[in-house]
């Protein structure tokens, strides 16, 4: 049986579509989940089907296939993410009724845990700022902020003034997909944020930038590559060794959430994460210190004299 060519760009469109429309996805992530889609139907015509007719044993096939082509874990397990998205669509549009993906696993990928930070080396950092320069407390305020509430650097660039609500303790953050949550803020971001808007107040600020809460020294807000500077040039003055971005400040706020007690659904809401597995990797960086803990401190891996 010979598919339709058009009939499969239809499929695709008609999905790309409700990504954009319904999900409001950015370019890059439609570009993506256009691309994995367009290879799932590649496969399905090889099999003389049609892509919402694939079975377990199919997508089984197709997943092996992509190993066998040599495919990246990493991009093997983004692929086998949009098979997924695809046919939780096919559900809720009522095309299929059942969703063959729910026993389908995903590649084996290593344990590569992010680098974190203690909240003694984020104190180290915000100490080695020279305060007496006119971006020192914009700074301070920028790595609390991060820590704090732990924010994705491009939420953190377009922060604006009128999402703060200090008075009440929260602040509300704009996410992937324009995606709008409410994140609690600590009264030290808060203090920050404070002594920062003294100076900002005095700067000169162009025009259409005037709710940006972080200014360059020309008024406008700051570029992702800015941030980044700002943060590898205080852990290199704090004498931090470690591998870091802004990314790791986020990672730093989860971890030290979840070792305080924090319930993982908790930590997935302040994030932002769309699904859980996500926020999951950090149950595997807590697991670690448990360990550590364990093999210092269990009876059993104690030794004794005779």
């Amino acid at each position: 049986m010979e598919i339709d060519k058009e009939s499969t760009a239809k499929v695709v469109d008609a999905y790309v579509r409700y990504l954009r429309l319904e999900r409001n996805y950015s370019g890059n992530t439609l570009e993506a989940y256009k691309h994995d889609l367009e290879h799932l139907c590649m496969f399905a015509q090889q099999k003389g089907k049609q892509v919402a007719q694939l079975t377990l044993p199919d997508l089984q096939e197709y997943a092996a296939s992509l190993h066998d082509l040599g495919v990246l874990p990493t991009t093997q397990a983004r692929m086998i993410c949009g098979v997924r998205a695809y046919f939780r669509y096919l559900v809720v549009n009522g095309e299929v009724e059942n969703d063959p993906c729910e026993l389908l696993e995903s590649p084996r990928l290593g344990e590569h845990l992010p680098e974190v930070l203690t909240p003694q080396e984020i104190d180290r950092m915000e100490n080695s700022i020279d305060l007496s320069r006119w971006d020192g407390h914009r700074n301070r305020a920028i790595i609390e902020v991060l820590y704090s509430c732990g924010l994705r650097v491009s939420e953190l660039i377009l922060l604006r003034l009128s999402d703060l609500f200090l008075d009440e303790g929260y602040i509300r953050v704009v996410g992937k997909g324009n995606k709008e949550r409410i994140v609690p803020i600590s009264s030290r971001a808060v203090k920050e944020l404070e002594l920062w808007f003294v100076y900002r107040n005095e700067m000169f600020i162009k025009r259409g930038e005037e709710d940006y809460v972080f200014l360059g020294r020309r008024g406008a807000h700051l570029t992702r590559t800015m941030i980044l500077l700002i943060i590898k040039r205080q852990a290199a003055e704090a004498g931090i060794k470690k591998t870091i971005s802004p990314h790791t400040l986020r990672h730093s706020f989860a971890t030290s959430l979840l070792e305080g007690g924090a319930d993982l659904r908790a930590i997935q809401a302040m994030l932002g994460h769309e699904h859980i597995v996500t926020t999951e990797i950090y149950t595997h960086m807590d697991m670690s210190v448990l360990r550590q803990e364990i093999l210092e401190h269990h009876p059993r891996n104690l030794i004794t004299d005779n």
